[in-house]
């Protein structure tokens, strides 16, 4: 029997109340909690949760993506493994549920409700009704992932009411994914069963779902933004609202989880037990995760920090175990095995000429947002050079390219705007759903430099600039490196500083370039298959 004390001021969410008292740790619980009078330059708190995340954005394995969370104070993470199941299917979820099971770390996974995302591009697997129902009879799949087919939800197609049916059968509940619902459709999408939605970019799309009944998770990834315009809900709101960071690189990672959202919300004088039942309790409570909430015969899942005013992470307990201890991880490194789904063909410059007659042509543009996942569609009008229309730096109008990742089929292309680069190129095998190989570059021989880059090292990011070729090989399905996760992120960190030396303004470049294939978020993106509408849920022609 292994026992241990710890003392310091306990902060009681549920109870709102803060007491020194010193916690009695017996195989992993906490069998005591006795209050005091002692003075204490410490405190001890329930550790926070991600309340959505997809590790795999995060280039590292389930094991690495611990080491670097529990530094920030994370014990645990409703993890969606929706991008490695459309590359791998449930051979792809398995994975990831045995590497998270190799650490002292509470990863809680999903059956992921939509592989693939869309039948308007090519995805490496499928998972079927019969998978999601087999995958929520196990006890670490606790949910079922982000229901993305909210038309299918709206229309009461069989296969998605079908799977939404399973959880209900499993006592399990249903993520939302709707941007932009509103309404009756929101109260549709809703009553169907569909209990959170982490996609509002405005207040008054998540208060109108608020008022319906669901939860709001307040979502600050990499690429998409959204706290600023969503924390003042958490005022009125504080029972159901949860933090999350949806998509996460490694090197923000390495900078901050879960934790800089409380800091930033505390430096907005919300109330404190507010922001700590969003960031700590709502997601056990409604997820019913195994993590304690510092109360006699809980697992011993807490953290320690100096004070109220910095919340700084001293040490990060899980089951009794310190997992890290003044910003450093105590989880040792696993090298994961690598499994992958990958058959491509290296390119030429040829595949991704577009011909056009005549002397100009207007095509139809992607406006990429910075800090969102949402598009605009622009008209702009390009020169022909050669029969051929290309790439305009001084329009700031680039040329996107997807290419099939899993077998050979003609490359799709399209135009996009607001990357900023006067020359070089980036590509990646990480572009969201299906993660083909997606690529943004101003001239046809970079282009074709990056996206061989990724295709030798079967996935990868990669940049080209002056004909110069660096690249982060992400063998896991594509989509994750397995070697430390510390070096990962310093690797991607000089990366993209690299695609922002191309001439980008973005905050995220790479993380920004995964969302353009994304076609379940409006307006205008492009697949494998072509350049899509997402307003009318159509292919259009790019001239």
């Amino acid at each position: 029997m292994k026992t241990f004390e710890v003392s310091g001021n306990l902060i009681d969410i549920l109870q709102q109340s803060i007491y020194p008292a010193t916690i009695q740790v017996t195989d992993g619980r906490i069998s005591s909690i006795t209050p005091n009078e002692n003075v204490y330059d410490q405190y001890l708190l329930p550790g926070f949760i991600d309340a959505h995340v997809h590790v795999e954005s995060s280039m590292l394995t389930p094991s690495q993506f611990a080491r670097l969370a529990v530094v920030h104070g994370t014990i645990a993470t409703v993890s969606d493994p929706h991008e490695i199941a459309n590359v791998l299917g449930v051979e792809g979820v398995e994975y990831m549920l045995k590497n998270g099971k190799e650490v002292p770390f509470k990863f809680c996974f999903g059956a992921p409700s939509c592989v693939p995302a869309t039948t308007f591009e090519t995805a490496g697997a499928t998972v079927s009704v019969t998978d999601v129902e087999a995958l929520l009879q196990k006890p670490e799949v606790l949910y079922l992932t982000e229901m993305m087919n909210f038309p299918g939800v709206l229309h009461q197609q069989p296969d998605v009411m079908e799977k939404i049916a399973a959880a209900k059968r499993a006592g399990k509940p249903v993520d939302g994914h709707a941007p932009g619902l509103r309404g009756k459709d929101a109260q549709q999408y809703i009553a169907a069963g569909i209990s959170t939605d982490h996609e509002c970019f405005t207040a008054e799309e998540a208060l109108d779902k608020l008022q319906y009944g669901m939860h709001i998770l307040i979502r600050e990834g990499s690429a998409a933004r959204n706290f600023d315009a969503l924390i003042p809900l958490l005022h009125d709101y504080p029972e159901m609202i949860m933090f999350c960071s949806d998509d996460k690189h490694p090197d923000n990672l390495v900078e901050g989880h879960i934790n800089v959202l409380v800091k930033r919300a505390l430096a907005l004088k919300i109330d404190m037990f507010k922001v700590l039942r969003a960031a700590c309790v709502n997601p056990v409570l409604h997820y019913k995760i195994p993590a304690g909430l510092l109360r006699v015969g809980d697992p011993a899942d807490f953290i320690i920090i100096d004070d109220l005013h910095s919340f700084n992470i001293l040490s990060t307990y899980i089951n009794g175990e310190q997992v890290a201890e003044n910003g450093q991880t105590l989880i040792p490194s696993i090298i994961a095995p690598v499994i992958n789904n990958f058959d491509c063909r290296p390119v030429t410059p040829s595949h991704f000429h577009i011909p056009a007659s005549g002397n100009t042509v207007t095509v139809k543009v992607i406006e990429a947002l910075d800090g969102q996942l949402i598009t605009n569609s622009l008209l702009k009008t390009l020169p022909v050079n050669d029969g051929l229309v290309h790439s305009n730096v001084e329009k700031d109008v680039l040329k996107l390219a997807v290419v099939n990742r899993y077998h050979p089929a003609p490359v799709a292309l399209g135009f996009i705007r607001n990357f900023g680069f006067t020359q070089g190129a980036i590509a990646s095998s990480v572009a969201h759903d299906s993660h083909n190989i997606i690529v943004v570059g101003v001239d046809d021989i970079s282009i074709s430099l990056a996206v061989n880059a990724v295709i030798e090292e079967r996935g990868g990011v990669s940049v080209v600039s002056n004909g110069e070729v660096s690249v982060l090989a992400l063998p896991v399905a594509g989509l994750m490196s397995n070697i430390d996760g510390y070096a990962v992120a310093t690797r991607y960190s000089e990366l993209d500083a690299a695609a922002k030396a191309l001439g980008s303004q973005l905050g995220a470049p790479f993380m920004t370039l995964s969302f353009m294939a994304l076609l379940v978020i409006p307006h205008l993106k492009l697949s494998d298959l072509g350049l899509f509408d997402g307003d009318s849920f159509s292919f259009t022609k790019v001239i």
